[in-house]
């Protein structure tokens, strides 16, 4: 059933946690991996991280060390993008950008080699260290790394808010499917709404 945006299940407790995903200057401007929105959200992330700096958890994805590396369609993806692969890369590359790094600490910052943040078994750990109940997702790509993390956060039942002003994506018609998915297919389990009202939210 499709629920329109907004915070629908009411404030947010001190036992939210905002994840930012792949803010990286493997993502920023020059980079064969550019992102173009990523400028245009970067002020809404900074505020969201600026908000509870100590609720806030990075990830970063770090490529392949050389061509050929990885298992499956992974090897055959660093054939085709050997060029982003570590040992091609300028160092720092997998930084996050800077506006965000200075965050860090207090925030936290996982890696990660894949789409997905949940699969080695960190950040499972971290939320449950700090008794999460509810996370805020934020980052790059709409379509891809934010799916991922999404989709992973609602199968362990979390209550998962979406940020639409801070998420970025390099395809429009992807990202507004997904906005559109949620909405009409995850209503239970998804919330999407514009940061200001997520902050006043976020006491």
């Amino acid at each position: 059933m499709s629920k329109k945006p907004g915070l629908r299940q009411g404030p947010l407790s001190e036992r939210c946690l905002h994840l930012c995903i792949d803010m990286q200057r493997l993502f920023g401007l020059g980079s064969p991996w550019h992102t173009p929105w990523m400028e245009r959200v970067l002020p809404v992330v900074e505020r969201l991280v600026a908000a509870h700096p100590d609720r806030t958890v990075f990830t970063r994805f770090i490529p392949a060390r050389r061509p050929g590396e990885g298992h499956g369609t992974w090897k055959r993806y660093y054939e085709s993008w050997s060029e982003m692969t570590l040992e091609a890369l300028p160092p720092g590359q997998t930084e996050l950008l800077p506006e965000l790094a200075r965050f860090a600490p207090p925030a936290r910052v996982l890696d990660k080699t894949v789409y997905s943040p949940w699969l080695d078994g960190a950040l499972d750990r971290l939320l449950q260290e700090r008794e999460a109940d509810t996370l805020i997702i934020s980052g790059a790509e709409t379509d891809v790394c934010v799916l991922a993390a999404v989709l992973g956060a609602v199968d362990r039942g979390y209550r998962v808010v979406v940020p639409m002003d801070a998420i970025c994506s390099s395809s429009d018609r992807t990202h507004d499917a997904l906005l559109t998915l949620y909405n009409e297919r995850y209503g239970q389990q998804i919330e999407t709404a514009d940061s200001e009202e997520i902050l006043r939210a976020w006491a």
